[in-house]
């Protein structure tokens, strides 16, 4: 099925993930990059952004869970990848075979990597993931002193090695808040302990979208970069940083029909059109990522002018008024999101009808929706 087969789409271009990768390094120069691909790429398919960022440049990949690790393994990419959320009575196993490094947040996650390690006969790549003030996952104050004692001792037996400590900025979208400073400050003061225990982690990160984008002098080692590579804004009430958008939502029109004036559209007839009418049919609804509490409330670009969602969003359907005077018929193309730069809504524009952040949106795309590609390396 080709794209002008396709009724419901999501384009993701790659090239525009190596222009973002680029504005990242230009905003953070002089340190790797690791790009957070994890939820499968925030909903742009991991496997192929992450070839795509490795031939921008990209060292290394960071994900949640040890399932996304092992898609990227299994699917041919060598490069490092950190595994950083995961309980401590997971099976180890696969991912130390396949090279995962994987993070440690408490003892329990330190010992049982430990008899994976020793299980599968190999020496565990970890980091430690801190707590410095997100208050989630992370080792905490507390129990740093036992997590330590316990790192050396594994590391003198050949069990582990440390590669890197890391943490997770809380409001970095805010550059010059204090806290930023104060985690900063308490991720410096674990990384010395470490090392004046004879720890030697090659790799201290800190920098999410956000920091990597307006905190240079926060880069440590490496920064770990995931929104902005998919050309989001971390701070869109700032700007857009020069990212450019790599999803792009579309669906094909399968009826277009003319409304006469006072009729209700759509369940619960919560739209009458107040004059006749034609209407549009787009095949994408809640079960393909278009929230149904978004309804009345988007547009989207058909033929090159933005025309309203009417209606309820039903599960697989929303209609949009083209007007009386329309010239749109089966099969042209609607634009639910993209670049604004072409005129398309953005994704931050749902975000702002939804209360919630464009991240939820891009990964919110779903169900039928199947993706297609431009650009970036050969497969």
């Amino acid at each position: 099925m080709t794209s002008a087969d396709q009724q419901a789409l999501a384009t993701i271009d790659l090239e525009a993930i190596a222009h973002n990768v680029g504005v990242v390094r230009e905003c953070s120069p002089g340190v790797p990059i690791m790009a957070v691909v994890k939820a499968d790429g925030y909903g742009h398919g991991a496997v192929r952004v992450a070839r795509a960022m490795l031939a921008a440049g990209v060292r290394e990949f960071g994900v949640c869970t040890l399932e996304e690790a092992l898609e990227l393994r299994g699917a041919g990419i060598a490069a490092p990848i950190l595994s950083w959320l995961h309980s401590a009575g997971a099976d180890f196993g696969p991912a130390l075979a396949a090279g995962i490094e994987l993070a440690i947040p408490t003892p329990a996650h330190l010992a049982g990597i430990v008899a994976a390690a020793q299980a599968v006969g190999t020496v565990a790549v970890v980091s430690v993931k801190v707590d410095t003030g997100l208050n989630r996952n992370g080792v905490t104050v507390q129990e740093w002193p036992e997590l330590l004692a316990r790192l050396v001792e594994a590391e003198a037996e050949g069990t582990v090695r440390v590669r890197g400590i890391f943490t997770h900025f809380a409001r970095a979208d805010e550059p010059d808040h204090p806290v930023i400073e104060l985690q900063a400050e308490r991720l410096r003061k674990i990384a010395a302990e470490a090392r004046a225990a004879g720890l030697a982690p090659a790799v201290v990160h800190a920098a999410n979208s956000a920091a990597s984008l307006t905190r240079p002098d926060l880069a440590f080692d490496m920064v770990r970069p995931g929104i902005a590579l998919y050309g989001l804004s971390p701070m869109p009430e700032v700007g857009d940083f020069g990212l450019r958008p790599v999803m792009r939502v579309s669906g094909r029109l399968v009826r277009v029909k003319k409304v006469a004036a006072g009729e209700g559209v759509s369940y619960g007839h919560t739209w009458t059109t107040p004059q006749d009418t034609v209407v549009g049919i787009v095949p994408l609804g809640y079960a393909d990522g278009v929230p149904r509490v978004l309804s009345g409330k988007f547009d989207v670009l058909i033929n090159g002018e933005l025309r309203p969602a009417v209606g309820r969003v039903c599960m697989d359907q929303f209609v949009v008024d083209l007007g009386l005077e329309t010239t749109a018929a089966p099969g042209d193309e609607a634009v639910l999101f993209g670049d604004p730069r072409r005129g398309e809504p953005h994704a931050q524009a749902w975000a702002d009808q939804l209360g919630t952040i464009h991240y939820e949106v891009v990964t919110g795309i779903k169900g039928r929706v199947e993706r297609h590609y431009l650009g970036g390396p050969e497969l």
